[in-house]
């Protein structure tokens, strides 16, 4: 599999997304927190860049894709819708079944208490990111290099503030600096797994690829609007969160014009 150029493309794309959460984390070592406002727009800001993306990146392509195969804009229409609501129905029961932690929120998912609170961490920020290393995968396969680095490059740039708050997060409940990065880095490693799986499945047929683009759609929308906008808002600064996510749709959509 690795011998194809779109898969090595996939799986080094997202790794170079995972990898920015870690120097998100970075500053750790500098200040000792974030105010709650400047959380919250850093996460609204996160949440713009990835709804940008699914829609310029992944949704629109994935029409086109399906209407070339097709020669029919409604069937095409159609395939995504369905690809969408997959991806959704998989982030939705994998946060069903699997306890994680959220940033503000807390604990969900079955038997929390049985994990130590810094592994529903791991597993939160893990259900996270493979959605997105998932999407750059899938974004390099499709045969659009541009495509894939664009989706790199917005997923990289929304994850240095997420790795930020993941850390701060990590040291305010009294991680020492270091695991608190090793912990964002392990995280970070997830997407990588997600983007090798959705450039592997996806350049294997090409059939496959407006599927695997709405697949990866839905499953980034689901955590857009179930884990990033509620966090961001939880933390009473909706403004804030909501010109955050302002400013990382323009910007996402601006590097995808620019970038494709």
């Amino acid at each position: 599999m690795l011998n194809n150029p779109s898969v090595v493309y996939g799986l080094l794309g997202s790794l170079g997304a995972g990898l920015a959460t870690t120097i998100g984390a970075m500053p750790i070592f500098f200040i000792k927190r974030i105010t709650d406002k400047i959380q919250g727009a850093m996460l609204g800001f996160g949440a713009g860049v990835m709804l940008a993306a699914t829609s310029f990146s992944l949704i629109i392509p994935g029409i086109e894709a399906a209407t070339s195969a097709t020669g029919n804009k409604v069937i095409a229409a159609l395939i995504v819708a369905a690809g969408i609501l997959l991806g959704g129905v998989f982030l939705w029961f994998t946060h069903r079944n699997f306890p994680h932690e959220h940033f503000i929120k807390g604990s969900e998912g079955n038997n929390p208490s049985n994990l130590a609170r810094v592994w529903l961490f791991i597993l939160a920020i893990a259900l996270h990111n493979f959605p997105e290393g998932l999407a750059v995968g899938v974004g390099f396969a499709s045969g659009e290099v541009t495509q894939g680095l664009t989706l790199a490059a917005g997923i990289g740039l929304q994850n240095i503030p997420e790795g930020m708050v993941v850390a701060l997060s990590l040291v305010a409940e009294k991680y020492s600096k270091l695991y608190a990065l090793w912990i964002v880095l392990i995280t970070g490693l997830v997407e990588p797994f997600g983007g090798l799986i959705g450039a592997g499945v996806v350049s294997l047929a090409e059939p496959l690829i407006p599927w695997g683009m709405a697949f990866a759609a839905g499953a980034m929308l689901f955590v857009i609007s179930d884990e990033i906008i509620p966090e961001s808002h939880r933390l009473g600064y909706e403004k804030q969160g909501t010109i955050g996510l302002m400013l990382g749709f323009i910007l996402m959509m601006l590097l995808d014009v620019i970038l494709g």
